[in-house]
């Protein structure tokens, strides 16, 4: 199937057709990649900004990230809208795929033609996300009204997912601990919400919710004008509490990001990671320096701001090549 064939299928929320893309992204052979590319840049071009919310969800384990988000597909399912989740689990060591796989993820995604779930492996990423995981995204947002990025949750993954969706929400467990530890690594600088979950359990969550509140206030942000002030919410997955005010929380974020430009930057600078670390593993850092190393990529997109990322990556992936064909030199 050609890649217009695939995108007008993909848009009109053929779940075939959006299985079938996946798996062409998933494919590591170069033809399979340049296939890939072809439809990435089709449906780039094609989308209209902002498209359909991409929201990452990462926490600690054992906070409760999965089931939580359950909640959040069943309410959005009651709204009407349709739901697609990327659950980016450890790689198996023997043949390199997801090790928990999408039939322990979720209860809301049986037999429900509105609900997709689809688990990609990290394949040694320490941040959870690997190439495929950023072409399942583009590929999700073309059939689906909602995308989100669950992580494995190791606590090295807020950075690469933040730069992959539009808003990132942190699941924080109560009674763990948790907030001094995020103050240590850095953590509360990155998420735009937190949900406290076990709201149920009562005082520990509302502790939790008041540490993270206060962490909050003492810690300074980035950026210049008008700031995103992260909201705290206290949730329960189980009983239901607190789910849509955090729907609310994540979709003013959204609206706010889309008012004050910041979602158009976000992107940007989600482009530019993209780009750098899909050509640093394909070629390794002495393909990048071919081109001028970072620098060089990032002039080269400027150079062409009307470029899709997929469209980039394989224009710089090919003036890689031909700088390492011609330093090889004849005979060699």
């Amino acid at each position: 199937m050609k890649a217009p064939e695939l995108a007008e299928r993909l848009r009109s929320g053929d779940r075939a057709a959006v299985a079938r893309a996946l798996n062409l992204a998933d494919d590591r052979r170069p033809t399979a990649r340049a296939e890939t590319l072809a439809l990435l840049d089709l449906l780039e071009r094609e989308a209209s900004f902002p498209g359909p919310p991409r929201v990452g969800v990462t926490g600690a384990p054992g906070a409760g990230k999965s089931t939580l988000l359950d909640a959040l597909v069943r309410a959005l399912r009651r709204r009407g809208e349709t739901v697609a989740v990327v659950a980016v689990d450890p790689s198996s060591q023997r043949t390199g795929g997801a090790l928990l796989g999408d039939r322990v993820r979720m209860r809301s995604g049986g037999g429900d033609e509105g609900v997709f779930i689809r688990s990609t492996a990290a394949r040694g990423q320490l941040g959870g996300i690997s190439e495929s995981a950023w072409s399942a995204v583009a590929i999700l947002a073309a059939a689906f009204d909602r995308v989100f990025v669950e992580t494995v949750g190791v606590g090295q993954s807020e950075g690469e997912v933040a730069a992959l969706v539009d808003t990132l929400l942190f699941v924080a467990n109560p009674g763990g601990g948790d907030t001094l530890q995020f103050m240590k690594a850095g953590i509360l600088e990155l998420p735009d919400v937190f949900a406290v979950n076990k709201a149920d359990l009562g005082p520990p969550a509302e502790r939790a919710a008041r540490e993270l509140e206060a962490a909050l206030r003492l810690g300074e942000r980035e950026g210049s004008g008008e700031r995103w002030e992260p909201p705290v919410r206290l949730v329960s997955a189980r009983d239901g509490t607190g789910i849509e005010p955090l729907l609310e929380a994540l979709d003013a974020h959204r609206a706010f990001g889309t008012a004050h430009g910041a979602l158009a930057e976000r992107r940007r600078r989600g482009r530019e990671r993209f780009l750098l670390e899909s050509l640093s593993r394909r070629y390794g850092s002495y393909g990048v320096e071919k081109i001028g190393g970072a620098a060089g990529v990032l002039a080269a997109l400027e150079a062409d701001n009307g470029e899709s990322p997929a469209a980039a990556l394989a224009r710089l992936s090919r003036a890689i090549e031909a700088a390492l064909a011609g330093s090889a030199g004849p005979g060699r």
